[in-house]
């Protein structure tokens, strides 16, 4: 029934700008079938679509939206974007809808504001609402009959937002929740619901829109185009047509230039914005971090034998209180995780302290570096009180040995831990979504004097709710170059001989 009632009764303002009635494409076509197809099953819509861009998501769901209001007495719709701009151009839809409506099937307005946009008594005032995910407490105290969540992975404090709003709309027959996205990287509340659906758990349903659906993106290529052999395995491995397979490659290379990646192969820009499978969506999302998630996810999968010749060392980042944890991770070698890989969830330093002491106890590390940048200070002294001779207090704003190249010594540690997972033969991470998100979540920059220097951890909880706590833990171990022990690690807790490269 949308499909027909969108033909006839729905205008939408094309990318030329002319208005046009809505004529499914072949990406939302696809789309409204299987939601079609859960409502027909459950009797309600819970859906989360993770999407490559542009192909008319936002228009296909507040269709939906504007189906259901016009034909439900009492019926609400709250639509949650990521910005007041969006918030305008997905009104705005709504608002033309109306607007251009056959007179034959328009309602009378009751309200009709920035925000809001309310039918008449003769649906009982059903309609729609609109917000922005700047405000914690947005959408709370309502309760609406369709919930669509517009780029669900760039929402400011998304978790509050999902695990709130959403209790907005009942579980009852004939409600609808649509949460759709572009991948921002991997460890989110985006991603975690995501995943969720793809195994089943829970009611929601996992719609992935990989850009060759959308039967737009495709280009006849010039006489005697040749795809570079990069290309020509893309094509094999996804079966796009040769028009589809032109198109990507001229948008690729728009994007490549943009990001200093050569054209003749996608770049992590091009799988980001049009991802051609689920896993590559979220492999290669997150702008800008300067470790590329590309090396963690390798890290992640590699399965390095340990050598048990190399330095072990322990890195704890202590938290600093809120919402932060504190965290302890090994490295040793090319290894790290293998023996401790844990957060600590307690403000109480001299309990932090004692869990580090079992971790020395059980493990006898070469060393073990601490962040003394806030707090640290006094799980470092509780240490040495105790005899733990190994034990370093570390400060990330303190002087870097390469002064030349890093602003300071976290900048530096983190310059160790990009090259060390990159070195040939690779690395050995643990296989942690939330590792993997933060060691992605860092920006970089370049002080006056030409010297790197990272993000800082506030700055990172500010822009997506979360403290890099284990990465930082793990970017301790590269705080200095480490002796190893001539002895068995158990039988003697001394004498230091040679020096592991961080390898």
């Amino acid at each position: 029934m949308l499909p027909s009632f969108a033909k006839y009764c729905l205008t939408i303002r094309t990318k030329t700008g002319r208005g046009e009635r809505l004529v499914l494409n072949a990406a939302q076509q696809r789309v409204h079938d299987a939601v079609e197809a859960q409502r027909q099953r459950s009797g309600r819509v819970r859906t989360v679509i993770l999407k490559a861009r542009q192909w008319g998501c936002s228009t296909y769901a507040e269709a939906r939206a504007f189906h259901l209001t016009k034909y439900t007495k009492g019926a609400r719709a709250f639509i949650l974007t990521q910005a007041q701009d969006a918030s305008d151009a997905i009104f705005g839809i709504a608002r033309l809808f109306h607007d251009d409506e056959p007179p034959e099937v328009q309602h009378d307005v009751a309200r009709d504001n920035a925000r809001e946009l309310v039918f008449g008594e003769k649906v009982r005032n059903s309609g729609f609402e609109i917000g922005t995910a700047g405000t914690r407490s947005v959408g709370r105290g309502r309760t609406v009959q369709f919930f669509h969540g517009s780029e669900v992975a760039y929402w400011p404090n998304a978790q509050e937002h999902i695990s709130g709003v959403l209790q907005a709309v009942p579980e009852l027959p004939g409600t609808e929740v649509i949460l759709e996205s572009t991948a921002n990287g991997i460890g989110d509340p985006f991603y975690r619901q995501c995943m969720a659906a793809l195994r089943g758990i829970g009611n929601y349903q996992l719609i992935f829109v990989p850009w060759f659906w959308h039967d737009e993106y495709a280009q006849v290529p010039p006489p005697g185009w040749t795809a570079p052999p990069a290309w020509l395995d893309y094509q094999a491995q996804h079966r796009v047509g040769w028009d589809q397979l032109y198109w990507a490659y001229c948008k690729n290379a728009d994007l490549a230039v943009a990001v200093g990646d050569p054209p003749e192969e996608p770049c992590w820009r091009f799988r980001q914005e049009y991802p051609a499978t689920v896993d590559e969506a979220f492999q290669t999302s997150g702008d800008g971090g300067f470790i590329k998630p590309e090396r963690v996810l390798a890290a992640r999968r590699k399965e390095l034998e340990l050598y048990d010749g190399a330095a072990l060392v322990l890195g704890v980042d202590v938290a600093r209180g809120g919402k932060d944890k504190s965290y302890i991770i090994d490295r040793q070698g090319r290894c790290a995780g293998r023996h401790v890989n844990m957060a600590l969830d307690s403000d109480d330093l001299m309990a932090v302290a004692g869990q580090v002491a079992l971790q020395i106890e059980r493990l006898r590390p070469d060393q073990v570096f601490i962040d003394v940048t806030g707090i640290g200070g006094g799980v470092v002294d509780r240490l040495r009180e105790r005899g733990f001779k190994r034990v370093v207090g570390v400060n990330f704003g303190g002087v870097a040995e390469a002064g030349d190249r890093y602003a300071n010594k976290r900048a530096e540690m983190w310059g160790r831990l990009r090259d060390w997972l990159a070195e040939p033969g690779g690395a050995d991470i643990p296989d942690d979504d939330g590792l993997q998100a933060q060691l992605c979540a860092v920006g970089a920059s370049y002080d006056s004097n030409s010297c790197l220097l990272l993000e800082k951890k506030e700055d990172v909880r500010t822009r997506l709710g979360f403290s890099p706590d284990a990465a930082d833990a793990l970017a301790l171990t590269f705080a200095e170059r480490v002796g190893v022990r001539t002895t068995n690690r158990f039988a003697s807790p001394h004498a230091h001989t040679a020096y592991d490269p961080f390898a």
